[in-house]
């Protein structure tokens, strides 16, 4: 099992989201966040004067999937979330030893 972090800009996540589900991927927890990369944030006017903002709103997709669903994943999230412009965001996996339901006594890994 693998844990899929996606970072996105907020205006996608709809789009995002249901790309995901129309693949049958329609667990995952999302969450908004703030950030920075290369961007290293925006100049922008307010009430006449430049105002500088160091971290830009993002949202986080948390998924935990079968491993061989990953690049699947990937490939629907990228094709989905991108615009082309810097601060599209950035994909994480990492490894998921195990995992327990809270609501059963089911636990997988």
């Amino acid at each position: 099992m693998k844990m899929v972090y996606a970072i996105i800009r907020p205006e996608k996540l709809d789009m995002v989201k249901k790309a995901l589900e129309e693949k049958g991927y329609v667990a995952m927890s999302i969450l908004e966040i703030t950030g920075r990369g290369e961007q290293k944030g925006i100049l922008l006017e307010y009430r006449g004067e430049n105002v500088e903002v160091d971290t830009l709103p993002k949202i986080m997709i948390m998924m935990v999937v079968d491993s061989y669903d990953v690049n699947k994943i990937i490939s629907i999230i990228r094709e989905v979330g991108r615009t082309g412009r810097i601060g599209d965001g950035k994909i994480f996996v990492l490894p998921v030893e195990k995992m327990a339901r809270v609501r059963t006594d089911e636990t997988w890994g």
